[in-house]
């Protein structure tokens, strides 16, 4: 029998989130590209007035940071803890989390990671370079895991949509 739901109501497939990561790619990415992909994201969350913090570090440099009504200062250590992982293992930290599940464990039983300095909990995605690998990483805080991880999808897909389009 078939579901009736449709795709992004449903947990996105290992495949599916690997795929991002290869599409995802930039040419290059500056002090300007971090504004602006940053600005796009704020805008999207500010129209569906998502309390959410944004974040953009390249190569170890803060870029981008904003906080938007009804966030809170827990969601930048939030950011660090998903950026660490995305750093650590060059991946998005969704997907970092669903290869340990897909293993029939979790992140913080098996890594041997310290939790108070790694999540991986949706919402950092790696900036990637073609030709260069990640370099960096944009997180978003403040919603459900998934629903980080696809806001933070979303900006990349548009911003790299207007760059190549």
């Amino acid at each position: 029998m078939q579901h009736s739901r449709h795709t992004p109501e449903l947990t996105p497939s290992l495949e599916e989130l690997e795929d991002q990561e290869r599409r995802l790619v930039f040419q290059r990415f500056t002090h300007e590209d971090a504004w602006a992909l940053g600005s796009l994201l704020v805008e999207l969350a500010r129209e569906r007035r998502l309390p959410v913090a944004i974040d953009i570090h390249r190569a170890g440099q803060q870029l981008f940071h904003a906080a938007l009504p009804g966030s809170a200062p827990e969601q930048d250590a939030w950011i660090v803890r998903k950026r660490r992982v995305v750093e650590r293992y060059r991946a998005a930290s969704y997907l970092v989390g669903a290869r340990f599940r897909a293993k029939g464990t979790t992140f913080e039983e098996a890594s041997r990671l310290d939790p108070d300095e790694y999540a991986a909990h949706g919402g950092s995605f790696p900036i990637t370079v073609e030709g260069v690998g990640v370099i960096g990483a944009v997180t978003v805080s403040g919603l459900p895991q998934l629903e980080d991880h696809r806001l933070a999808v979303e900006g990349l897909e548009k911003f790299l949509g207007r760059s190549t389009g």
